[in-house]
């Protein structure tokens, strides 16, 4: 009997990890011939998230719990837990329901065809439209920029063998961005479009911040237009300059005695010229700061306590 892990992060999800789970199983009820482990992978819940998971793993053993330490991100758990998957294959999955229960068996019946990876391509959402374009917008504009062909409207929802995910395990990247490692080290892969639905209970925890991230992380891993864009946006910028300076000297010696120079042109220019400067030095220490980050060599997250884990499993 084949194996497929389920893995969830989660972050103060206390509305929707039992009603997950009773969707799970109930999804494997109707097909029997696969056994199932759910692993639940807790990214430092402040609400009653980690009580109902002590139960739910009380009350079945196939019901699996990580704790982390503390919150670890929003790409490094996720990662994490696949590596902790036992099965023949991996699924990983949000635990807000926004990641439809019913692909399960869409995913394994790919997986069955012989893919190595079955994603899932959200062609509509049922978010607000305004994020959903914003979304759409980044994921084009990333496709452009990445040297890698990036793949739009993939959040990493989708099955991973575990040939893929022994691929995973061997990367030892302490800042893993997983779509874009399906899309540069993949095997061939299988694509299932699907209707985004809205988040069934609580709050989400993205905001502008973690999207940025999520945004700067992609484009610093997997994109060589930032740099580049402010090597030539310099040397422009340095032409236009030494031709203005040419010029105003030029007018100042032939019409010494009436070309008044004024303030005005000399601010624009002192501000036009710091605020490209400023830009790109920022966007250089984006690349810098994830160079840093992957340099340092920290672990993907720290383990508080897991639960229904085999003592080989552990080790």
């Amino acid at each position: 009997m084949k194996k497929v892990s389920i893995v969830v992060p989660c972050f103060n999800e206390e509305e929707n990890v039992i009603p997950l789970s009773r969707a799970i199983i109930e999804e494997f009820a109707k097909i029997p011939q696969y056994d199932y482990e759910i692993i639940f992978i807790d990214n430092d819940s402040k609400d009653n998230t980690r009580t109902l998971l002590r139960g739910m793993c009380a009350e079945n053993s196939k019901i699996k719990a990580i704790f982390n330490a503390k919150n670890f991100g929003q790409f490094n758990s996720p990662y994490y837990g696949l590596l902790q998957a036992t099965g023949d294959s991996a699924i990983l999955m949000a635990a807000d329901f926004q990641d439809p229960v019913e692909m399960i068996h869409k995913f394994i019946a790919g997986w069955e065809e012989g893919y190595k990876i079955v994603i899932g391509i959200k062609t509509s959402s049922k978010e607000n439209r305004l994020m959903y374009a914003c979304r759409s917008f980044y994921y084009k504009m990333i496709k452009r920029l990445s040297d890698v062909e990036q793949i739009e409207h993939f959040t990493g929802f989708g099955l991973y063998d575990k040939k893929f995910i022994k691929v995973l395990q061997e990367l030892n990247d302490p800042t893993p961005f997983l779509r874009g490692v399906v899309a540069e080290l993949g095997f061939r892969r299988k694509e299932i479009s699907y209707t985004q639905p809205k988040r069934r209970a609580g709050k989400t925890s993205n905001n502008f911040y973690r999207l940025y991230d999520a945004a700067m992380l992609s484009i610093t891993s997997y994109t060589k237009v930032g740099l580049r864009l402010a090597t030539l946006c310099g040397m422009v910028c340095s032409v236009i300059g030494i031709a203005v300076a040419l010029i105003y000297l030029v007018m100042k010696l032939v019409y010494w005695d009436r070309f008044v120079a004024g303030m005005a042109p000399m601010l624009i220019g002192v501000f036009l010229f710091g605020s490209i400067q400023m830009f790109f030095i920022g966007l250089i220490g984006e690349y810098v700061l994830s160079i840093n980050s992957r340099m340092m060599k920290r672990p993907l997250v720290v383990e508080e306590e897991r639960i229904n884990f085999e003592e080989t499993e552990e080790a």
